[in-house]
């Protein structure tokens, strides 16, 4: 039987609600208002939150679910509430590039989605499309591995869930086969929750072994699957043009790196902040390069 509770979160400052946890998130969470309402899987069944951050940056929360403390554990982990990154924006604000971003969204830390294996149908739809188009993917494919419920609501996929999901019912979204099989195969091959207790750099490389699923995917999975502040979105499309307007030539994917490599623990959190930035939102005239990928996971 499901309990019920109410209870005052305090985020680490500065935190913006609204804009950490401003998309659909492939179904699992939507706005009413200014009260965010989010699918949370527990062990022991699927919860529910409301979530609204007053006035004095605390956020209000309302959960129901048949484990209440796992349900808040899990909130806290997809909105990011613990995570200060104070000591990033130290560092971005004596960074030039990066001091105008971070001074105007400071409150922003990436939501994330609640299970792993979310986090790589996030990886899988957001490559070669439109950030409109990544998103309906991402939530017919969700919808087909775990389905929704009555109130309309996504449930975050499992492991299982997503390696008993047929690629050809992810091409019918208009995801690539090759993308389509990645996706199903990773999930086949090991358990993805398992990637929460691996180092970043080995669970980049275990993603990486996957064709079809490269840096950026793995900066995809490690920044919202696992919650991972130095997981870089290598190779994003916002991150080229960056580089295209500083050098005045498109670069490498894997030149993008270099744009926050000096960022250490806090280089997958920088390139979050970089793809806010006005040159990355910049299309006018643009070559797009045969190897970039967009980020479309907030």
């Amino acid at each position: 039987m499901d309990e019920a509770t109410v209870t005052r979160l305090r985020p680490a400052a500065p935190y913006d609600l609204r804009l950490s946890a401003g998309s659909s998130a492939g179904g699992t969470r939507r706005w009413h208002g200014a009260v965010l309402a989010i699918a949370l899987p527990t062990p022991a069944g699927d919860a529910r939150a409301a979530v609204r951050q007053r006035h004095d940056g605390d956020l209000e929360v309302a959960v129901r679910g048949p484990d209440l403390p796992a349900a808040l554990d899990a909130l806290r982990f997809v909105l990011a509430v613990d995570d200060d990154h104070a000591p990033f924006l130290r560092m971005a604000r004596r960074d030039p590039r990066m001091a105008p971003v971070s001074v105007r969204w400071a409150g922003y830390r990436p939501a994330r989605r609640a299970t792993v294996a979310q986090s790589v149908i996030t990886a899988a739809c957001g490559q070669l499309v439109t950030g409109r188009e990544a998103a309906r993917m991402e939530r017919a494919i969700v919808a087909m591995a775990s389905g929704r419920a009555d109130d309309g609501l996504a449930r975050p996929p499992s492991s299982a869930e997503l390696a008993a999901l047929q690629p050809t019912r992810a091409v019918s979204t208009g995801l690539a086969a090759r993308r389509a099989a990645a996706m199903t195969r990773i999930a086949r091959g090991i358990d993805l929750e398992r990637l929460r207790a691996v180092p970043t750099e080995r669970m980049t490389a275990r993603v990486t072994r996957e064709p079809w699923l490269g840096p950026w995917s793995a900066g995809v999975i490690g920044t919202y699957g696992l919650g991972r502040f130095d997981a870089p979105v290598v190779g994003d499309l916002g991150l080229m043009r960056i580089v295209a307007a500083e050098t005045g030539r498109w670069p490498e994917a894997h030149e993008t790196r270099a744009l926050v490599d000096h960022y250490g623990e806090w280089s997958g959190l920088a390139s979050a902040y970089l793809l806010m930035h006005p040159h990355a939102r910049v299309k006018q005239g643009e070559r797009r390069p045969q190897g970039a990928r967009q980020q479309h996971a907030a």
